[in-house]
């Protein structure tokens, strides 16, 4: 083989579902041989696009993919300010085409480059809701029946099942509006009734989704500690963190943090003083699996577990990144999963297999993952706002999503 050099980057934008997927596509000069990433942002994709396609392609033609390290370090740092959703998420993506790359060139599985399994496949957690304790429980228990020990459960989404009226002043702006109080109420009565319809063995989880006040989140996480949960998550926004201080000394809820993450130094006060116990973040949002692995070591030595974000908006090629080291990480702790539909299995031939509660990575070299482009432009993304993320309190002003 001839030295390997990068000939071209490219950029698919899709929908196969709601959520719009970046999928990066790194080609070389060996015949045959590319990489597929994920750089799913998908509130902001058509800037992640641009940021590959005017920036970090001309700045990466003629290297050697193989130089994985070099070409994050030297992409981060290239237009001076680093560290923003926009940015990491790009030089994700293509961290993780080259590691695609690097795995097929080698002829291995990406977990093998890492040390190997630590276990054959990884649980993972699914998501269970409904309109009263009742619908969530029958589906928790649907779960149960599959094989699945880890739910998450929630009541009517994450705004809540609004089983209180709302009333808004008049002038009050649109956007999703929510009562924050009604988790109060709610949660901690759904999951003394989940204890009771499913037993001790099954693993609970519940997501504030950043809904609360922090006072409040500390109140519900210490509401919630009879029922033993496997982890809250989400309890503090990103800028709220020095909470967890308060929460730790509080209650013994296991908690799990950093969806929002993009920021080192957002993540390694928490790890660094055992205020957490998982660490959920969206690998391309922090700059692919190159910063993921550093992270994921760094949370062994004090004890944190991962449980990277797995929604239907991290594409199927994010998913399997992220089950190659879930089985190749000691300190792993639980995968999100989201079941994808057809179209999906059509355009991403290789998706890892969920089996009684565990995904399972296929053995081909690389990610495993096949990309049908022609299929995937059948799919194009629409440009309409995003509305959920417009989280408003019952008296008109801004909340958290």
């Amino acid at each position: 083989m001839s030295k390997l050099k990068i000939t071209d980057i490219r950029v698919f934008l899709l929908q196969p579902e709601r959520a719009r997927l970046a999928i990066v596509k790194i080609m070389t000069n060996e015949q045959g041989l590319c990489g597929l990433g994920c750089a799913t942002f998908t509130q902001r994709i058509g800037v992640v696009a641009t940021c590959i396609e005017q920036y970090l392609k001309p700045f990466l033609v003629g290297k050697d993919p193989a130089n994985i390290e070099d070409i994050w370090q030297s992409s981060m740092v290239n237009g001076y300010w680093r560290n923003g959703p926009v940015l990491n998420n790009a030089v994700g993506g293509v961290d993780m085409a080259l590691w695609d790359i690097k795995g097929k060139v080698a002829g291995m599985p990406c977990y093998e480059l890492w040390g190997g399994k630590s276990r054959p496949a990884a649980a993972v957690y699914v998501h269970a809701d409904g309109r009263d304790k009742e619908e969530v429980s029958a589906r928790a228990a649907q779960f149960v029946e599959q094989g699945f020990q880890h739910i998450r459960c929630q009541l009517g989404t994450y705004r809540g099942i609004r089983g209180e009226k709302i009333c808004n002043p008049d002038g009050a702006l649109p956007g999703d509006y929510y009562n924050p109080k009604e988790k109060l109420h709610l949660i901690p009565e759904l999951f003394s009734h989940l204890r009771q319809q499913l037993g001790e063995n099954v693993e609970l989880l519940h997501d504030i989704h950043e809904r609360l006040s922090p006072i409040d989140a500390i109140w519900l996480a210490k509401a919630l500690e009879p029922y033993r949960l496997f982890f809250l998550e989400d309890m503090f926004a990103p800028e709220d963190i020095d909470w967890f201080v308060h929460a730790r000394a509080q209650c013994a809820t296991p908690l799990a943090m950093g969806e929002l993450f993009s920021h080192p130094q957002e993540i390694t006060p928490l790890v660094a003083k055992r205020l957490i116990d998982f660490i959920r973040i969206h690998p391309s949002d922090v700059g692919g699996a190159s910063p993921s692995l550093k992270i994921a070591h760094l949370c062994d030595y004090f004890g944190v577990r991962t449980a990277w974000h797995g929604p239907r908006d991290v594409s199927p090629v994010g998913m399997a990144v992220n089950v190659h080291m879930d089985v190749a990480l000691h300190n792993f702790g639980i995968q999100e999963w989201a079941f994808r539909n057809e179209t999906e299995h059509q355009i991403f031939q290789g998706i890892p297999e969920v089996r009684e509660g565990y995904v399972y990575p296929n053995e081909k070299p690389g990610w495993g993952i096949d990309f049908d482009e022609d299929l995937a432009a059948r799919y194009p993304v629409d440009r309409e706002p995003v509305e959920w993320t417009v989280s408003r309190l019952p008296d008109g002003s801004m909340g958290r999503p």
